[in-house]
């Protein structure tokens, strides 16, 4: 886990940026607490040895330092059920404006496109590289804050419900109204450049089980 030092940031994009998704606006300042993150996304290791087996079903079997997959969120709050109980500690999945300020590299943030760098290759396995698989995880060069991969490899996903962007500024917002959809972030292997954004927003049903979509932990 790495601590990320709390600070304010604007999340989303400005609407300047033309080729921006409209759900990425209003670009909109966050303040957010100190937290931790993983280094890396959950590896096939790491989920079997908190569930007992491997994800029913898992697309890349046999790598067991490449990222899990194939888990719903649904899955993933099981997954954090059990591994609380077995550590005593409180381990959930980031929040959207957690997970975006993380990405662009916090309070050290150089304003990169991606994860880490304006050149998706040099941090990140997506359509254009992957041939077609996840890899295991580090094997990218890391953003501001030593986290590898979150541009890449597989998409992840947050806490939140998706919903429309506020206007206002917010402190440690959390999304949990009404709508049925929660948000993934950061692309993956299957996911062309676009999709990469550290601004980049999807949203799933809690029950989707995509096999280009993980997760990292956050505390």
């Amino acid at each position: 886990m790495v601590l990320v030092k709390g600070g304010t940031f604007l999340m989303g994009s400005p609407d300047t940026d033309k080729d921006a998704e409209s759900d990425e606006k209003p670009q909109h300042s966050v303040t957010l607490s100190d937290f931790s993150i993983g280094k890396y996304e959950v590896t096939q290791a790491q989920w079997r040895a908190v569930m007992g087996k491997d994800p029913e079903e898992l697309k890349f079997k046999g790598c067991d330092q490449c990222p899990v997959e194939s888990v719903s969120w649904n899955d993933v709050q099981e997954f954090l059920k059990i591994l609380n109980a077995k550590t005593g500690k409180k381990y959930r999945l980031p929040t959207e404006a957690e997970w975006e300020y993380a990405a662009r590299g916090g309070n050290q943030s150089r304003g990169y496109t991606y994860a880490g760098s304006n050149t998706l290759a040099e941090v990140a396995w997506n359509s254009g590289n992957s041939g077609s698989k996840t890899h295991p995880v580090g094997q990218k060069k890391a953003n501001e804050l030593g986290l590898y991969d979150m541009s890449g490899n597989v998409a992840e996903w947050c806490q939140d419900k998706y919903a429309n962007y506020p206007s206002t500024a917010q402190t440690n917002p959390t999304v949990a109204g009404s709508g049925s959809h929660r948000v993934d972030r950061g692309g993956g292997w299957i996911y062309r450049a676009f999709v990469c954004r550290v601004s980049d927003r999807t949203p799933d049903m809690p029950g989707t089980l995509g096999y280009g979509i993980g997760f990292r932990l956050a505390l």
